[in-house]
């Protein structure tokens, strides 16, 4: 059950906006083997004077930050497969792949409080966060 934030420093229509949100979800189904229903992400769209980045970038205002927080437990080489799919579902939206940053950020089980204030370490959470 990972939350995702992306951000973004220009606008998109209503439907890339969704279309953004569906990729990273897409991403995180694919690579952490969620289950699709489990969907939290967010999308935050800055002003670019909100949002510094490299001036090395060619194109800035398609610099996207991805930041995932998640229950510990998923492998390297799931991390590896969630940022190249990632970055591949992005570029339909003219993203370049160096301009996509992607933050994991690894928490116990017992640190997430779920389905009506439980500790997520004392359920069945339904899928196996070992991947």
């Amino acid at each position: 059950m990972p939350s995702a934030l992306v951000e973004v420093r220009r606008g998109y229509s209503e439907a890339e906006e969704v279309g953004l949100i569906d990729a990273v979800h897409a991403a995180l189904v694919g690579a952490f083997r969620i289950p699709p229903q489990d969907k939290d992400v967010r999308l935050v769209v800055h002003a670019p004077h909100r949002f510094a980045c490299s001036p090395r970038l060619t194109q800035p205002e398609y610099f996207t930050l991805v930041t995932i927080d998640c229950f510990a437990g998923r492998s390297l080489d799931a991390k590896r497969a969630l940022y190249a799919e990632i970055v591949t579902n992005l570029k339909q939206f003219g993203i370049p792949q160096d301009h996509v940053t992607i933050l994991v950020r690894d928490h116990p089980t017992s640190n997430w409080g779920i389905r009506g204030g439980q500790a997520a370490s004392d359920v069945d959470l339904g899928f196996d966060v070992n991947v």
